[in-house]
């Protein structure tokens, strides 16, 4: 169970590090990554939806066990980021930096599936 409260502890707190400054680079964003943001509901839509997203990465830290039928929505939300980055780069329509968070997404499914895996009998160790 300790596995699963750190990988989502992890998670949490890296995807509200990465996300919130998103807030405050609309202009920067839409300058230094072309073309310019023209649907700023789209933008500031995907960044709420995201941050929510990381406060059930902090529920589950808190409580594996009682939140784990959360587990499989969120493997599913690192995937839909982490798979459409892969194809995306393939297609040469995705920059460095946007693959590399991608692959960290992937990353973080995979470590979600561990902690899904790691919490199946439903209990908590004796030591623990």
């Amino acid at each position: 169970m300790k596995f699963a409260k750190v990988v989502f502890l992890i998670a949490g707190v890296y995807g509200l590090l990465a996300l919130l400054p998103q807030y405050f680079l609309e202009d920067y964003n839409g300058h230094n990554y072309p073309p310019p943001i023209t649907h700023p509901e789209y933008y500031y839509g995907f960044i709420g939806v995201a941050v929510a997203w990381q406060m059930v990465f902090l529920i589950l830290a808190k409580d594996p066990l009682r939140f784990r039928p959360l587990m499989i929505p969120a493997v599913l939300e690192k995937l839909s980021f982490g798979i459409v980055a892969v194809i995306l780069y393939l297609q040469q329509r995705l920059s460095t930096s946007l693959f590399g968070a991608g692959l960290i997404d992937l990353i973080l499914a995979a470590l979600f599936v561990a902690a899904y895996v790691k919490t199946a009998d439903g209990r908590a160790p004796e030591h623990a």
